[in-house]
Formats: structure tokens, C-alpha cells, sequence
């Protein structure tokens, strides 16, 4: 999984949207009180102390301990733990697990897969949604491309961004049967005049390995990508994204 270090106040302050785009997949759960559910990557804890608040019975979980740490700030009483999302470690039986952003930090998809197969019960449903396939294109392609001209390597990336076909077989492999796959483009505004270097500061760092001044290389980014990522007066992210519903096969 992903070694990608989280500034948790940073986050709730300047992408909040994160979770709040993920408020559609709090409908499409639909959990009903006294339900058990585990929220596979629980950030800073929004949609586990929402579920809470419902009655529901819920675990949230996050392989970040700063993000672990804000999420109990915030929203005292949840119960949220640190955990590694390849594995888990949780005793089996949630009616459903709700994931939000996170499965595309996890280039072992199928280890994800399988860690969260074995969390629900049979029957149980998965209601996930991840960067899909051709996913912030725009900004990953113009930061590459600046970098071979600076004569920087090529960043590894942490990301995993598949299409409906590629994940249907991930998830039929950990033995999680495809209900239904949306792959959608979602252009995301992004918050203040900085909002492109706040993001790729946030999401991309591996796109500044070994940049010597960060600061210029951002703005040479902004000036390469703003007649495409900038609009109304604000910077717009490619957001391209995979909405997924599963259900755990009886064996």
C-alpha cells in the first residue's frame, strides 16, 4: 500500500470535497440501523460518524495514523482504528463495506479485494468508488512531461486506476460478485487560486521527487495546464471516476 503521508487538517480544510462527493454513496448503501458496516479508508471520519449518527453499527478504518488521529478529534465516540486495507485484520461479518477515494492508493487490488471479501458476510454488499481509468490525465501528463524536460526521471506512481472490466475480474477473483459499474467523468473544482499546487502537494507527491524547487515547478505547471484546467475563475481537476456495487459470494 501506499507510504504517502496525509496532512489530516490539510485535508479537511482545503479538500474537503473528497468526502463530500462520496455523500452519493452514503444513498446508494442505504444502511440500515443496527447494520454492520466498515468503512474501508475512513479518512477523517465523515461518512463513519454520518453512518453513526443513523444507527448503524460502524468500523471505520485508515492506513493513515494522522488521518486516524483527526477522524477521533473530530467526531468523538466513533470507533475508527488504524489499519492496512491489504489485509485488515478484522473479524468477519459486516453486512457491508462503504469505501470512498482509497482503493486507487492500492495498486495491490487484489489483495484489497480479498481483505475485503473476507470482512463481509456471505451475501454482504460492497458500495466502493476509486479513480478509474483515464483519471486526472491532464495533471499526471503535464507534471510528467515537465519533469523529462528538466531531465527528471520518471516518478513511480502509487496510483491504480482500472476500468469496469479489469476491477469486475479483481473482485470475481476474491470471490465478490459485480452488481453493478459506472465509470464517469467528474471534473472537480478545486478550492482557492492555488488550488492545482495544493492538490498535486496533497495527491501527487511523487510528482516532485527530486525537484530541486518545488514552488517553480509548480508554476510552471499551472502556466503549462491552465487553458485546460482552468475555468470560471478556478482550477478544475480531471477527476474520472469508478463507482462499483458487489455482493460477497455464498461458498
Amino acid at each position: 500500500m501506499s507510504t504517502h503521508r496525509w496532512n489530516a487538517e490539510l485535508y479537511d480544510t482545503r479538500h474537503a470535497f473528497v468526502a463530500d462527493l462520496g455523500a452519493d454513496l452514503l444513498e446508494l448503501l442505504d444502511a440500515r440501523p443496527g447494520e454492520r458496516v466498515l468503512d474501508a479508508g475512513c479518512g477523517t471520519g465523515v461518512h463513519v460518524s454520518a453512518l453513526h449518527a443513523a444507527g448503524v453499527d460502524v468500523v471505520g478504518v485508515d492506513a493513515s495514523p494522522e488521518m486516524v488521529e483527526r477522524a477521533r478529534a473530530r467526531f468523538p465516540g466513533i470507533d475508527v482504528r488504524v489499519a492496512d486495507l491489504r489485509t485488515l485484520g478484522l473479524p468477519g461479518g459486516f453486512d457491508a463495506v462503504l469505501s470512498n477515494a482509497v482503493l486507487h492508493w492500492i495498486p495491490e487490488a487484489d489483495r484489497a479485494a480479498a481483505a475485503i471479501a473476507a470482512a463481509l458476510r456471505p451475501g454482504g454488499r460492497l458500495v466502493a468508488e476509486l479513480g478509474g481509468a483515464g483519471n486526472i490525465s491532464a495533471i499526471d501528463t503535464g507534471a510528467r512531461r515537465l519533469r523529462a524536460e528538466l531531465g527528471l526521471p520518471e516518478p513511480v506512481s502509487p496510483w491504480y486506476f482500472p476500468g469496469i472490466a479489469d476491477y469486475a475480474q479483481v473482485l470475481a477473483a476474491a470471490g465478490l460478485e459485480l452488481t453493478g459499474a459506472w465509470l464517469f467523468d467528474r471534473p472537480t473544482r478545486l478550492a482557492g487560486q492555488d488550488g492545482l499546487a495544493d492538490w498535486v502537494r496533497m495527491f501527487g507527491a511523487h510528482l516532485l521527487d527530486g525537484v530541486a524547487d518545488t514552488d517553480a515547478f509548480l508554476a510552471a505547471l499551472a502556466d503549462r495546464l491552465r487553458p485546460t484546467c482552468f475555468q470560471d475563475g478556478a482550477w478544475w481537476a480531471d477527476y474520472r471516476r469508478l463507482r462499483v456495487t458487489a455482493t460477497r459470494v455464498a461458498r
